[in-house]
């Protein structure tokens, strides 16, 4: 487990181009913390490293925001207004998670029973002050069966 704290957005979005250096095809970061902790501002860093064009914006309306690098498809995923395992089903994050491409899933929480076993996962916190938060980073996590 590595455990950061960050003072500011643009730190926020500096951590996750740093994170975004061990990503591989396929690879799950399931990103969980409160309303505001960051969730967004950690994926745009991940995506502008990975070379992702344009703005990145948070997909809470569409639910998937598909992007393409040279590299390999990313999908951003935002479950924030999904409440049931039917309306998960309903999107298709089974096929997303079975890809090739690299899946960020905000409020990956409510979708606990569809993660693999084997991901990352980043939990982010308000800190001290305004704009200061506390992150945690679990490596590849084996989750027991």
């Amino acid at each position: 487990m590595e455990s950061y704290t960050t003072l500011s957005e643009s730190e926020t979005m500096a951590l996750g181009a740093r994170f975004s250096e061990r990503l591989r095809p396929g690879d799950v970061v399931a990103l969980s913390g409160d309303l505001g902790t960051g969730k967004t501002r950690f994926v745009q860093g991940v995506c502008k490293a990975l070379g992702v064009g344009g703005h990145v914006a948070s997909p809470t309306f569409t639910i998937v925001n598909e992007y393409r690098t040279p590299r390999m498809g990313v999908y951003h995923i935002d479950l924030y207004r999904v409440n049931s395992s039917a309306e998960i089903r309903e999107l298709g994050l089974e096929e997303y998670l079975s890809g090739k491409g690299i899946c960020l899933i905000e409020w990956a929480e409510k979708a606990a029973g569809f993660l693999p076993r084997t991901r990352y996962e980043v939990v982010l916190n308000f800190g001290k002050g305004a704009d200061t938060r506390q992150v945690r980073i679990d490596e590849i996590v084996e989750v027991p069966a």
